[in-house]
Order: C-alpha cells, then structure tokens, then sequence
C-alpha cells in the first residue's frame, strides 16, 4: 500500500493507460495546431469544459502570465559502457563544468528504463569519442541522478547527436521542433530544458496576440528543467532559473493593482515564488532554486495556473494544491477522468483561477 506524501490526504486517481497523449495534437488530424486541445478550468469549487482555444474570453484585460523562455535541449544520447548500449539524459550543467545525467538503457521498444548497478568511476562512451566519468550522486535520496565529469563541448555533441527525452507513453520520436514552445529564447551560454516546458505547448503565435490585443499582458522568465523520473516521482531537484527586472517590475504592478498573476507551468511558479521575499515583493533574482512549493508553504505572488495533468505521485500535484486547494484539486482531476482528457506533455491542459470572493478579500487585506 502506498503513503501518501506527507501533507496530503488523498491522490488523485491514476489515469487509464488509454488517456495518455502518444502523438501531438497537430498530428491527430487534418488541420489541427497546436491549439486544438481541451482545457479543464478550475474555479474554486467549480470545473467547467472548454477549448484551450477559448483561453482569450475566460482571462480579462490586467491578467499577467509568467512564461518559460527556457527552450528544450536534445538531451537524450546514445552511449556505451562496456559493451552493454545505454542512453544519457543530460539533466543539469553544475557550476563546476560537471553535468547531472541519469543513465538508462534502451527497452528495445525505442524508449528506455531504469539501469540498476550505476557506481561512481563508471565510465560511458559517447558519440565522437567522448567521455563521461560519474563521480557522485546528485542527492542523498538516491542514485537516479549523478554528477558526471564530460571530456569535450557537450551542447555541441547534443546538437548534433542527441535527440528529445522520449518516455513509453509516446508512440514515436518527434522532431526537436515538437519540443519547443512558442516562448523558447536561445539562452545566451546555450542552455535549456531537459525536458520541455509542456504547460506553453498549445500555445500559438496567433492566441498570443488576440491575448496581448484584449490586454493580458506576459513577464518571461526563465527556469531550465531537470530530468524528471518516469517511475518514482522525487520532489525536485535545484535548478538554475532568472526572474529580470522588467518582470519583477511587472509582476509587483500587477499584484499592486489588484490583478491577477496566472503561471503557465509549475516551471513559472517554482522561479516567482523563488523571487518573491516574505512580504510578496517580487525582486530580480537568478542562480539555482531549491525551493519545493508545498500547500504548507504556500504561494506569496502565483494566484492562478495553467498546467498539465500529473500522474497522482507526482510532487507538482503539491503545488497545485497550494495554489487551489486539496479538495479543488481532487475535484478536478475527477472531473478530468470523466471527461477522458489526454495526460502528459502532448495532452491537454488545465487552468487553475483564483476563487473570485476569496481573491477580493485577498486583494481587501483580509485572509478570511
């Protein structure tokens, strides 16, 4: 019997292996884009049913959304140790030159699984004679994850041997174009996300300016994610993010004038909330962040969000319940199950508003 993470009285029910989303949206049928998902909006005790297209008339004029520039890096590479095939998920580039990467080994089904008997020394063989030696666990927690010391220019290598990080659920490889989202900004050093910032997934060039034109207004912000684990859920680990100054400027105006500050992804919230001092000031901010978003810790600056469906021992689920609420959020996925929407990074999306009357009494000073 599984324990439920502390904190938590009850999980969401897994989804049936059916509603996993195996292709993108786009190639589902003739004429779709990305835009064609569904969007389940969650208000308070309310659930409604719409079309992610259908975005511009349930946000209004003052509305902000924090978006991740961060684009997704090819960051799964073929390897040998010895003479068993493995393949590398490039996770995290450290400070020190060394890169958390977890090793796995092909399922013969053109994903991978879990590699058991991982050790520090273990030397993988990469493309064009490259290098890696792992030299420590990321954590204390476990050995999913290990800081590993490249010989040569591994970006250079991800581009031109590494593809995206694929999981089970998905039908096929896509093209790294699948990956990106419409925000996705060349990081400066040539860094990005492991694994893509799939809550800005359906957005399109042409939602973004009937949004912009009916006055919601975005601050980016940039947070470069990890490998997450496919079979147990951890809580996150650091990862680098930057929150500019134009979008703490932003986000505090917002806040002062009583709007409303909308995350697109558990990504645009875990680098606010890293942002934001005790008193909510958003300030400019960069580096890594460990902070874990917990109902017990709150959210000082997110009050909605549109994110994803998680699997129920997923840590973001913690998340969602400190922006929403842990009967909201079970009452959600409930109706998501009903309702037969597509889980995972090519699925549909759901949105999270603040409850209006406890927003205004928020907005009033009054935490009742």
């Amino acid at each position: 019997m599984r324990v439920p993470p502390p904190g938590r009285s009850r999980e969401p029910a897994r989804p049936p292996e059916g509603l996993s989303a195996r292709v993108p949206v786009e190639q589902r049928g003739p004429g779709l884009d990305r835009d064609a998902v569904r969007l389940l909006v969650s208000r308070g005790a309310e659930v409604t049913h719409h079309a992610f297209r259908e975005l511009p008339l349930l946000l209004r004029a003052g509305d902000l959304l924090v978006v991740n520039t961060s684009p997704t890096l090819a960051a799964a590479v073929d390897g040998r140790i010895g003479h068993a095939r493995v393949v590398v998920h490039f996770s995290t580039h450290g400070d020190d030159g060394r890169w958390a990467v977890e090793v796995r080994e092909p399922d013969g089904q053109g994903t991978t699984r879990a590699r058991a008997g991982t050790r520090a020394g273990t030397e993988v063989v990469l493309p064009r004679a490259g290098l890696l030696v792992l030299e420590e666990p990321l954590s204390p927690r476990g050995e999913r994850l290990w800081w590993a010391r490249p010989a040569g220019d591994v970006l250079g290598m991800l581009r031109a041997w590494g593809r995206p990080i694929r999981y089970s659920y998905t039908e096929q490889d896509q093209p790294l174009s699948a990956y990106q989202t419409v925000f996705a900004l060349p990081a400066p050093d040539g860094s990005g996300s492991a694994e893509m910032p799939s809550a800005a997934r359906p957005f399109t060039a042409r939602l973004v300016a009937e949004l912009v034109s009916r006055g919601v207004q975005f601050a980016p912000i940039a947070l470069h994610t990890g490998v997450a684990s496919a079979e147990a859920h951890e809580p996150p680990y650091p990862e680098r993010f930057a929150v500019p100054e134009a979008s703490a400027r932003l986000l505090n105006a917002v806040k002062a004038a009583a709007g409303r500050v909308i995350a697109v992804g558990t990504t645009a919230v875990r680098a606010v909330e890293s942002a934001a001092g005790p008193d909510g000031v958003v300030r400019a901010a960069g580096g890594w962040t460990d902070l874990v978003v917990t109902p017990e810790r709150g959210v000082r600056v997110v009050d909605g969000l549109l994110t994803g469906l998680h699997e129920p021992e997923a840590s973001h689920l913690l998340m969602l319940e400190a922006v929403a609420g842990r009967a909201a959020v079970g009452r959600a996925y409930d109706e998501a199950l009903r309702g037969l929407y597509l889980w995972h990074e090519f699925g549909d999306v759901h949105l999270i508003l603040p409850d209006e009357t406890a927003h205004t009494a928020r907005c009033d000073g009054n935490p009742w």
